[in-house]
């Protein structure tokens, strides 16, 4: 990356990455591959990307608390169960061969497109949460998972995890989203230290991405979670089956 408009584009799709990350999920395969596509190794456009998801939840998570959404203590005992599952996940990360997780990340992507298009409807009416008793081990065991996989990739991750808060603990979408950026905030800082201790990180380069997702995600984060959907979710499908097909092919 030497050209001036490699950064400017990174900004641009930083922001659109932390605005959807924030009131969906999903948009780091917007990302990583962008990163990839500008000259990073894999391993290391993985572990870059980690720098700006935790500015982008950061961020949101303040976003969120400004307007009163806040499910503390579960959400800090899904993001400790899921920081530990995120070690894993990210020492899984940095061994693997860069062609493989090409090809590994093209088959997420497309995995994750049929989540957007298939998912079961949400509904955002008042719910009675279940944030106690078995739910409350149950997504704690559920969450290591989720932290295992978050650490390898954390592509698409976002959907999961509101589909499995809203109809295991009966969150709304809001409430769902708030929890996950503190879970994602949590577990990306142990997958972070992985990256970085293993030298696959370009700070710079990410810190820029940063930029984008923290602005795009105070934005979202203040705004309606009922917004904007149907744009998105189009978007999201057709950027993700191209960005899917040029990393299986070339």
């Amino acid at each position: 990356m030497h050209e001036w408009y490699h950064y400017l584009l990174l900004i641009v799709v930083g922001f659109i990455v932390g605005f959807i990350n924030t009131i969906a999920g999903g948009a780091s395969l917007l990302s990583l591959p962008t990163l990839i596509f500008l000259g990073l190794p894999p391993a290391v456009a993985n572990g870059t990307n980690r720098v700006a998801i935790i500015v982008q939840t950061a961020v949101a998570t303040a976003g969120f608390k400004s307007k009163g959404v806040s499910t503390f203590p579960f959400n800090v005992y899904l993001g400790i169960s899921a920081f530990f599952g995120s070690i894993i996940g990210a020492r899984i990360a940095v061994d693997i061969d860069d062609a493989v997780f090409n090809r590994i990340l093209a088959i997420i992507m497309i995995s994750v497109v049929l989540i957007i298009i298939f998912k079961p409807k949400i509904q955002l009416d008042d719910l009675e949460e279940r944030l106690a008793g078995k739910y409350l081990w149950i997504g704690i065991i559920v969450f290591f998972f989720f932290g295992i996989y978050g650490g390898f990739i954390n592509a698409g991750l976002g959907f999961l995890m509101i589909l499995f808060l809203h109809f295991v603990n009966k969150m709304t979408l809001i409430r769902a989203n708030a929890t996950k950026v503190v879970v994602v905030f949590t577990y990306m800082l142990s997958a972070l230290a992985v990256f970085a201790l293993n030298d696959k990180v370009n700070w710079f380069v990410g810190l820029v991405l940063a930029l984008g997702n923290g602005t795009g995600a105070w934005v979202a984060s203040r705004f309606s979670v009922r917004k904007g959907d149907g744009f998105i979710k189009s978007f999201l499908v057709i950027m993700v089956l191209v960005m899917a097909v040029k990393l299986w092919f070339f």
